[in-house]
């Protein structure tokens, strides 16, 4: 296997990637960033009866929509008590509820890369033991699904309403939907300047009354006023060959979210986390496989889950994250849109901002 190919390709359908730009496009919209949040904005713009062109500088979903650990959990990054403490009680249950619908939107959608599983929050210590218990009481007043949870991964949480994908297998169902609706995509086509009304590329030019850029790890690259705010941070996985030494039913993340694996129909294991304790060079690093995280992760394979199994995999993605609780979600220049900076939960919250701005966005052209 090629090094730094997510095991998410294993088992998908023949795919062909669109073409390069190699001349200049006129239209309503350009969607900059293929993953799932620009896919989700393609066709909620095409819904609208917009015309659209999106390109990404790679494949479609080549960065993290594609690289993911494939988790689909509603919420924000934040446990829920934290944003309630934060955004209010009010505010923090609306986000929850709304990501909760997206959850189910997206299995409607994409039924065959999603299955409703659940999710487990698994606590390291006992010190975490007593968060889980905070964080259910916070759910539980709002009338939000969690559940007390003590089995074989340990202690802490369940989540009913969580799902697990194949973030790439759904990114490729997407493109698909999108081009048959009209869209003309554009791959393996960086953008070099994004202006009022124009995108220049590395292969040709799109003219357009406005533009969306929706690539998360890379805003600040693109939109340097975002710089300060959105900042790149490196997240690594491996995968192995199917087991039987372990049984994972639903997804599991522990230590605060900072590990988190789950196993696939197959029995193959995904596992991915210890970013914290990369050190700081995962901030702003490529996305390669390598160095200290990789370690852990082995490590912990090895001597935290038991597994022996061979590791077939190892892979890397860089995502945004900023310093305010939420994700960025608005215009940046007069005819420029962005969104981004997910804190690692683009799957759900990037399609849901997605869509909002989509929306947003054929309001106001």
């Amino acid at each position: 296997m090629p090094a730094g190919v997510p095991a998410w390709t294993q088992g998908l359908p023949a795919w062909q990637e669109p073409p390069r730009l190699t001349a200049t496009e006129e239209t309503d919209v350009c969607v900059v960033g293929l993953g799932g949040s620009g896919l989700r904005a393609v066709l909620e713009l095409r819904d609208s009866g917009l015309d659209v062109v999106g390109i990404d500088a790679g494949p479609v979903a080549g960065q993290a929509a594609g690289r993911n650990g494939g988790l689909v959990l509603a919420g924000i990054a934040a446990f829920h008590h934290e944003a309630a403490a934060l955004l209010g009680e009010d505010a923090a249950a609306d986000w929850y509820r709304e990501t909760l619908g997206e959850v189910g939107r997206m299995l409607e959608e994409t039924p065959r890369w999603l299955r409703r599983t659940g999710s487990l929050r698994i606590a390291a210590d006992d010190a975490e033991v007593a968060d889980c218990q905070v964080q259910l009481g916070a759910m539980r007043k709002a009338g939000l699904p969690a559940e007390p949870y003590d089995g074989p991964e340990g202690k802490g949480l369940l989540f009913p309403a969580d799902a697990v994908m194949n973030p790439l297998g759904r990114c490729r169902e997407l493109a698909g939907r999108a081009l048959q609706a009209g869209a003309r995509l554009y791959t393996g086509t960086r953008a070099t300047s994004v202006g009022t009304g124009l995108v220049t590329t590395t292969g040709g030019a799109v003219r357009c009354r406005a533009v969306l850029v929706a690539v998360d790890g890379g805003l600040a690259e693109l939109l340097p006023e975002l710089a300060d705010d959105v900042r790149p941070l490196r997240l690594q996985m491996l995968g192995t060959a199917p087991t039987q030494e372990i049984s994972v039913p639903r997804p599991v993340y522990r230590r605060y979210g900072f590990e988190y694996w789950q196993q696939l129909g197959d029995g193959r294991l995904l596992l991915g986390g210890f970013r914290d304790r990369g050190g700081a060079g995962e901030w702003g690093a490529p996305a390669r496989a390598e160095g200290t995280v990789q370690e852990l992760l082995e490590e912990f394979l090895r001597s935290g889950l038991g597994v022996r199994a061979e590791i077939t995999h190892r892979w890397a993605a860089v995502v945004g994250y900023r310093p305010e609780l939420l994700p960025f979600s608005g215009q940046v220049r007069p005819g420029v849109f962005a969104v981004g900076g997910y804190n690692g939960t683009g799957n759900v919250v990037g399609s849901l901002l997605a869509r909002r701005a989509a929306r947003e966005l054929s309001a106001a052209i």
